[in-house]
């Protein structure tokens, strides 16, 4: 009887992981596709990894950089060069980029990480997200740069005037065009 029981437990167990790799290899279960949304499981899965992550691997140590003008400065700047395509600027204008990207990239003016620990932060830019379109800059920033980015990032919302005025002059670098715009050109 046992012995039955277990066996069926065991049928069961291989006829799911069948049907999974079936759904998952016909790209039924899991599109491909950047347009199409995700499902609830591969939802669950990156959220939950990238948390994990984050509770084993970032630093829960303070941004070492003191929170000065050169410094917030210097990561507008960054952030300009090497985030504001995807990310967005202060008037929370989506790109071209943006607009297309899946996942799709949080527009920070809008969605900003000011209340993530600097840490979180620091390990987002230094290592990038897997299956995103978010890059590791670890090889192409500085330690200090991704400080720099991170410091500008945690106070975004609250800037001193000489540091917004530099936040609210960096310009979209391809804003996308309304929905009506590429109806108009044939687009969808």
């Amino acid at each position: 009887m046992l012995k039955g029981f277990v066996l069926g437990i065991v049928v069961v167990i291989v006829a799911g992981l069948v049907v999974v790799y079936v759904g998952v290899t016909q790209g039924l279960l899991i599109p491909a596709n950047a347009d199409a949304r995700p499902g609830k499981l591969e939802t669950w899965a990156a959220h939950a990894s990238l948390r994990a992550t984050m509770r084993r691997e970032a630093s829960t140590s303070p941004n070492p950089l003191p929170t000065s003008i050169p410094n917030l400065l210097n990561g507008i700047k960054l952030y300009g060069e090497n985030c504001s395509m995807c990310h967005g600027v202060a008037d929370g204008s989506p790109s071209t980029i943006a607009a297309g990207l899946y996942q799709h990239a949080p527009q920070l003016a809008k969605d900003g990480v000011e209340d993530d620990p600097d840490g979180v932060t620091y390990w987002k830019i230094y290592h990038g997200i897997r299956m995103t379109g978010m890059p590791s800059f670890g090889k192409s920033l500085s330690d200090n740069q991704v400080w720099e980015l991170s410091l500008f990032l945690k106070h975004m919302d609250k800037l001193p005037p000489q540091a917004e005025r530099a936040w609210k002059t960096l310009k979209n670098p391809a804003p996308a065009a309304p929905a009506t715009e590429r109806a108009k050109k044939g687009g969808q």
